[in-house]
């Protein structure tokens, strides 16, 4: 009984030891009751790994049990799991020289097609690219150019349930921004990239399109604005032909004034519930626009993603990975 007793008392030390040595960051901010049905009022935001040029991209993957994500600056795509941690998963990851570039940064935004192959937004090589080999991935193009011409640099990226790959192409791949001698395209669009095969510039008139997201019905395509002069978050009604009917979903211009951060990437809860990342860290939005709180990382947010069974949001801010409970 003794030895039984003193085995639970070391288990106990280790579990309180291992809950100490855990790094947190940040806060939850709370502006009703309805945030505690997504996030627990005892959640923390947990630090996974650190030291990141640009934390961007992340993605949970079913087939590794883990998330990838990436580190722009450093042309780098990064594995992390719960039993091995940290790891390198594709070097380089958005540069590779094959077209003009001059930042040289590595993929950003990441998805899954329905074939389950990685699909990447290459910021140096302005493409996307996808690789269909987990163990020895390798990079082969999706789409580069629209009417000849170079994209900006693909940002963000999301697949709708018929197939229909959309993604944004703001100037941040490029070191003038939009007065950069190599940017081609007079605008920064958003793209339907059709099942068939069609590629389409769907809209050409917001200044910096960034994070992209489809609603679970289907029916409309958010479109996160990280122009920190008119920071929001931009609904449209999908539509075969592409979309119409663009309104402001959700106005950043008064949390920008205290917060630091833009509107960068977001995904959507089963329950249709908002994620997004904007000022001050992620806010979580419900489809009527009611901002419940925010998720308060302390270094400005790039995106998140949830685990295959939701029960974790994971963020990458600047040069944090980090998680919270759901």
């Amino acid at each position: 009984m003794k030895k039984t007793l003193l085995n639970f008392a070391l288990v106990c030390a280790v579990a309180s030891l291992s809950a100490q040595q855990q790094k947190t960051i940040g806060s939850v901010e709370r502006l009703g009751p309805e945030m505690d049905l997504y996030v627990p009022k005892d959640a923390v935001i947990e630090i996974l790994a650190e030291g990141f040029g640009w934390s961007e991209g992340p993605l949970w993957v079913n087939e590794l049990n883990a998330l990838l994500f990436s580190d722009v600056p450093m042309n780098k795509i990064y594995r992390w799991d719960e039993k091995n941690g940290l790891s390198v998963f594709l070097e380089p990851s958005g540069y590779t020289g094959i077209a003009p570039a001059s930042k040289k940064g590595g993929a950003n935004g990441l998805t899954l097609d329905q074939n389950n192959q990685l699909i990447i937004c290459m910021h140096g090589d302005r493409r996307i690219a996808k690789s269909n080999d987990w163990n020895k991935p390798t990079l082969t193009t999706v789409v580069g150019k629209y009417e000849g011409k170079y994209f900006n640099s693909p940002n963000d990226l999301v697949y709708a349930k018929n197939g229909d790959l959309y993604f944004t192409d703001p100037p941040y791949g490029l070191k003038g921004f939009n007065d950069d001698e190599l940017k081609e395209l007079p605008f920064n669009g958003v793209y339907k990239l059709s099942y068939s095969g069609e590629l389409s510039l769907i809209i050409d008139d917001i200044t910096v399109p960034n994070g992209v997201a489809v609603s679970n019905d289907q029916k409309t395509l958010y479109v996160n604005v990280s122009d920190r002069k008119d920071p929001k978050i931009m609904a449209y009604d999908i539509t075969s032909s592409g979309v119409t009917n663009g309104r402001v979903f959700f106005d950043g211009s008064e949390l920008a004034k205290n917060d630091g951060g833009s509107f960068d990437g977001l995904k959507i809860h089963p329950s249709g519930i908002i994620f997004s990342t904007g000022p001050g860290g992620v806010l979580v939005i419900k489809p009527d626009g009611t901002h419940l709180g925010t998720i308060r990382t302390e270094k400005s947010s790039a995106n998140c993603a949830f685990d295959s069974k939701f029960e974790y949001l994971y963020m990458t801010s600047h040069m944090y990975l980090t998680r919270i409970k759901l």
